[in-house]
């Protein structure tokens, strides 16, 4: 079984300076309008206002919440946490989109409130409406720059956040849209703007739920993705098949395991050669691969336990070094490479000079007889280590 981790991107310890970066920027602005908004609200005579004020304050909690669990996720891996913390970001996505769902609740029952109830709709002024212009500008500017370090982070919960931005600047445009409304004579269109609004924020706000709650579960990439995975694989020289694909999410990084099938005949080198080139295609075919994981087994009949019923390396080599100690011809622990297939085991054995055809003959003919015994004993060859090639072949004492 072999792995290797490898990122395109930054490290999550990388990133955390930019992820605290946009974050203490985001919270120093909502700082900024929150005052602003309830001043405007109070000298403008704006009910929205104030509350637009209130979830601006609001706001400050969630930026401590993502600087928190941002710091928390971008942590190295320990031996409690191998594959790290990232997740941690993961859950605090999933409280994030609660918060949008809690603020599109908000929107609506204000909405239908103030519809239901003409008397509480609110007429302000020009104060009001220009503090909103400055928040939706503000936090326009915020949700754009927090947006562009969630793509080049690959972290959902700076996309979350930067969501948060825009259902501030959303907000606001519903004071634009209820001031400039109360201004022309149209008070009820605060209330409907709002609830278009609360629409899209509870969209939002689900999404995030939905596409954490499904990395929390490991749930696997798309069937195109897969396919995709797929084709790379199987582009592989010496690779004859694969099975076991199996993808997950991490905090925005994939992780991926795969059994390829090879040719039984070639050595571990050759085997590991292969692996690591699979490794290298599937790291470089998607941005967001950090971790793949490859175990490499024979492509025969063996199936997916093929030393079950037959014996380790140990188990062989003592049985072998007995049937054969009284050969001279042997060295007292010979080398040995074993080929396990469905038939038993093949055992090439290495000898420091080549034999002649007829030495070689007799050898494996006493090798044979002393080995009658080992049921699972298959083919034996005698090998030169001077050329490494085979003299002799069968030597299944059920042949």
């Amino acid at each position: 079984m072999i792995s290797t981790e490898q990122d395109t991107r930054t490290s999550p310890e990388d990133d955390w300076p930019i992820k605290r970066q946009v974050t203490l920027a985001g919270a120093a602005v909502n700082v900024l309008l929150a005052a602003g908004k309830i001043a405007g609200g109070l000298l403008g005579q704006s009910q929205a206002l104030i509350a637009d004020g209130v979830h601006s304050i609001s706001d400050l909690l969630s930026d401590a919440l993502v600087l928190a669990a941002a710091n928390w996720g971008s942590r190295e891996a320990d031996r409690n946490h191998p594959y790290g913390h990232a997740r941690i970001e993961t859950i605090a996505t999933t409280v994030v989109g609660i918060l949008l769902l809690m603020v599109a609740g908000g929107f609506v029952f204000d909405s239908v409130s103030r519809l239901l109830n003409p008397d509480t709709l609110l007429h302000p002024g020009w104060i009001a409406l220009a503090v909103a212009v400055l928040s939706v500008i503000a936090k326009e500017v915020m949700f754009q720059y927090t947006r562009l370090v969630a793509r080049r982070t690959g972290s959902p919960l700076i996309e979350a956040n930067a969501w948060h931005h825009r259902s501030d600047a959303l907000s606001s445009l519903v004071v634009i849209g209820g001031v400039a409304g109360a201004m022309l004579g149209l008070p009820w269109l605060d209330a409907v703007a709002a609830i278009v609004v609360a629409a899209m924020l509870g969209y939002v706000g689900w999404e995030f739920i939905r596409r954490s709650v499904e990395e929390l579960v490991d749930t696997g990439l798309s069937e195109e993705d897969l396919q995709r995975l797929e084709s790379v694989i199987d582009s592989v020289a010496g690779v004859r098949g694969h099975r076991y694909l199996r993808t997950r999410r991490m905090g925005g990084r994939i992780i991926m395991d795969v059994h390829l099938r090879l040719d039984p005949a070639i050595r571990l080198s050759e085997a590991n050669r292969i692996a690591v080139r699979v490794q290298q295609q599937l790291l470089g075919e998607m941005e967001a691969m950090s971790d793949v994981l490859v175990r490499v087994e024979p492509d025969d009949d063996l199936g997916d336990s093929p030393a079950e019923a037959l014996p380790l390396r140990q188990t062989v080599t003592a049985d072998l070094t007995a049937a054969w100690r009284d050969i001279r011809e042997l060295p007292a622990s010979p080398r040995l490479t074993l080929h396990y297939h469905a038939g038993g085991i093949d055992v090439d054995v290495l000898l420091a000079q080549r034999p002649t055809a007829d030495s070689a003959d007799s050898l494996l003919r006493r090798m044979r007889i002393s080995t009658s015994h080992l049921l699972y004993l298959g083919e034996v060859r005698l090998l030169a280590q001077e050329s490494l090639s085979h003299t002799r072949t069968k030597g299944d004492p059920r042949s």
